[in-house]
């Protein structure tokens, strides 16, 4: 059976991987684009009044499908996930970016000057195509981008060279971030997005979802041998142990990422849901 979310068939049509797999009425390969907002909500329809299943981020690689009635039918690149998002999110002609924001959100400006109104807000992760670096008033330096825009020059890292931070410390800078179902971003985030982001800012891949995370990501161990960096999986949700201690995670207990004693979670989730299903060594 395959899953809706990582692949992309209807009875009208489909994506040519599976070709010989699944029935559709035709099957495409699909014409490649790029992010073109600071955060792109995808949905399981088109439809806006939906719920979002996840976001994508400017400058991330999409394919995309299928574009009608102002919507597109697309796959990310990073993950897989299959999605709808209105078609204004999108665009064929960005050039191919050559750096990644590093902090949890930082500001566009029109120009290299930070008193100057800012134009749009970008979150970690986002990818951009530096074309200059110049010194502005103050002695900040700043990069400009292909549309003249500018952001903090420490603010981003050349693609190729991210992989060298813990993944621990990326998603303790998302403390007190608010939470949002769906959410992968510096703007909101839900707990299987803070590990994924966190992951990905340091060089590595994983999964979108709780459930894809806790039989597809790292390998399994016991609790005994839990230790910084390793993941505690409850029905729907994941937390990162901080240490053998405390947990970071994303919740709709406080609607936000937190720190949390371990064995206090376990008992407040325990009382309402259930008790740890599993946890993972990425």
């Amino acid at each position: 059976m395959f899953d809706r979310r990582l692949h992309a068939f209807r009875p009208d049509i489909a994506e040519a991987s599976l070709k010989g797999k699944v029935e559709a009425g035709r099957f495409v390969e699909g014409e490649k684009a790029r992010i073109a907002v600071p955060v792109a909500p995808l949905r399981p329809a088109p439809d806006a009044i939906r719920g979002i299943d996840t976001e994508l981020l400017f400058g991330e690689d999409i394919t995309v499908f299928e574009r009608r009635d102002g919507w597109c039918w697309v796959k990310a690149e990073s993950d897989g996930y299959v999605g709808y998002l209105p078609e204004t999110s999108i665009s064929s002609s960005m050039s191919e970016p050559t750096h990644i924001v590093l902090p949890q959100r930082t500001f566009l400006y029109p120009e290299p000057e930070l008193r100057k109104p800012y134009v749009s807000v970008l979150s970690m992760g986002s990818r951009v195509r530096v074309t200059d670096a110049v010194e502005g008033p103050r002695h900040n330096r700043y990069v400009v981008l292909e549309d003249g825009a500018a952001i903090f020059e420490k603010h981003v890292k050349p693609i190729g060279e991210i992989g060298e931070d813990d993944y621990v410390d990326i998603a303790l800078r998302f403390l007190e971030t608010p939470y949002l179902w769906g959410g992968r971003s510096g703007l909101g985030i839900d707990c299987s997005g803070l590990v994924q982001l966190s992951l990905m800012m340091a060089g590595r891949s994983a999964p979108r979802d709780t459930d894809m995370q806790a039989v597809g990501l790292g390998e399994p161990i016991e609790r005994q041998e839990l230790r910084r960096g390793d993941l505690v999986f409850w029905p729907g949700h994941v937390a990162i142990m901080e240490d053998p201690e405390t947990i970071i995670h994303a919740n709709g207990h406080t609607m936000s990422v937190v720190r949390e004693n371990f064995e206090a979670a376990i008992e407040r989730i325990g009382w309402l849901y259930d008790r740890p299903t599993g946890y993972r060594r990425p």
